[in-house]
């Protein structure tokens, strides 16, 4: 912390230490009673009966009073007279939240100290999916828990999935990096990058000459790769440009004749003409008709012979070789 006039600059929020609430800040105490309640599911009951009087006895440090209702299966939490703390009250309400959503009391236990905070974040809404949903989930928790480990590690908070829940507990920072690495997986972002990211932060605190500094150029950068499954057509019709006039109204018939001018022809002429058109046409079928039938008894085109290609001349010198027979005959003779 760095003094500059009347103002307090402060460098890093998150290492300031919160000053502890104690009974001499508030001798009054509280006023008004204040009362908070959740329900929680039959297979925790065993569990809750058994350490119900440990989390009776935690919560009678700060005057709180807590009750549980086996028929209703609901747990409640109360201020009294004597609770000094405004604020605990918010604090044991999120610890009766957290057992109820199977965190161990040892774990729910911390959230009543100062510097620590719980957070849960519903996933079952963020993939629609059944199938696609259990995946990303597994892949938040990885083999054998081996990815959510490291995640406790690096952010320093105990994480517990559960149905369509996360819930963490630990330092405020901690929980906003857990809520950021939960819903980035949920969004098929995998969770590697994220632990990459801490994991490159955190050396990077360490070194004070890049305090100041960008950190983007060191920091893994995710690209997404929409690739469609879906098969594409062949032939894709193109749509015609936008236009905000309706299409121009088909011709009727009478307007039709009127462009021709068969509208001003008289009723014989009109037939006449029709007859006539009739006759063209009658004869253009005709005519096919009979190149069709023709077609058969035309003799095929014969291939052309080709005449034979001339003997290539031989480039044999006919003047050695009649001098070299005659030297092979007087050989002969001697």
């Amino acid at each position: 912390m760095t003094d500059t006039g009347d103002s307090n600059v402060v460098d890093n929020a998150w290492s300031l230490k919160v000053p502890e609430f104690k009974p001499e800040d508030n001798p009054s105490g509280m006023i008004e009673e204040s009362k908070f309640a959740t329900l929680f599911p039959k297979y925790r009951e065993k569990y809750l009966r058994e350490c119900w009087p440990l989390v009776q006895a935690k919560l009678q440090e700060f005057h709180l009073k807590s009750e549980m209702d086996l028929v209703e299966g609901s747990m409640t939490v109360m201020t009294t007279r004597k609770c000094w703390d405004p604020y605990i009250i918010i604090k044991a309400r999120d610890m009766i939240k957290l057992l109820a959503r199977s965190v161990p009391y040892e774990q729910a236990l911390r959230v009543l100290e100062d510097d620590f905070g719980s957070d849960i974040v519903k996933i079952g809404t963020l993939v629609r999916n059944r199938e696609r949903f259990v995946k990303r989930r597994q892949r938040l928790i990885g083999p054998n828990g081996s990815t959510l480990k490291s995640i406790e590690l690096l952010t320093q908070c105990y994480v517990l999935v559960q149905g369509n829940t996360v819930a963490c507990i630990g330092p405020y920072q901690g929980l906003k990096q857990v809520r950021k690495i939960v819903v980035d997986t949920m969004n098929n972002i995998h969770p590697i990058y994220n632990i990459k990211t801490l994991m490159i932060k955190r050396e990077l605190m360490k070194d004070p000459k890049l305090k100041n500094e960008n950190w983007e150029r060191f920091l893994p950068k995710f690209e997404h790769k929409n690739l469609s499954k879906r098969k594409q057509p062949l032939k894709k019709k193109e749509k015609a440009p936008y236009t905000p006039f309706p299409p121009a109204q088909p011709l009727s018939k009478i307007d039709k004749e009127l462009e021709s001018g068969e509208y001003f022809l008289k009723e014989n002429e009109r037939k006449a003409k029709k007859a006539a058109e009739k006759r063209a046409a009658q004869a253009d079928s005709q005519e096919k008709r009979k190149e069709k039938m023709e077609k058969s008894f035309k003799p095929p085109k014969e291939k052309s012979r080709k005449p034979n290609s001339e003997v290539k001349s031989s480039d044999v010198d006919i003047g050695k070789l009649k001098q070299k027979i005659k030297k092979a005959q007087k050989k002969k003779s001697n």
